[in-house]
């Protein structure tokens, strides 16, 4: 078996974990706009994180730079 049977199931569940981890952090959306800003990520506000993690569906930049925003060293697929 895959990692998901859809897209939508990977991009759910991917959208879970960040949501998750940013709450294991106590970081809110607007906080984590503000640290992206340290990792290239200019453009993202409160609004488009909230927009991006509800629909489920980002760039392997944003996802990156969130975890790197969140000093994580990576993730275990199986976490997802």
């Amino acid at each position: 078996m895959g990692l998901a049977e859809t897209e939508q199931e990977l991009a759910e569940r991917t959208s879970r974990f960040i949501k998750a981890e940013l709450k294991r952090a106590n970081v809110t959306y607007a906080q984590l706009a503000e640290r992206l800003k340290g990792h290239g990520l200019n453009g993202e506000t409160e609004a488009s994180i909230k927009a991006k993690l509800k629909r489920g569906t980002f760039a392997a930049t944003f996802l990156l730079a969130a975890l790197a925003a969140l000093e994580m060293e990576g993730i275990r697929l199986e976490d997802l």
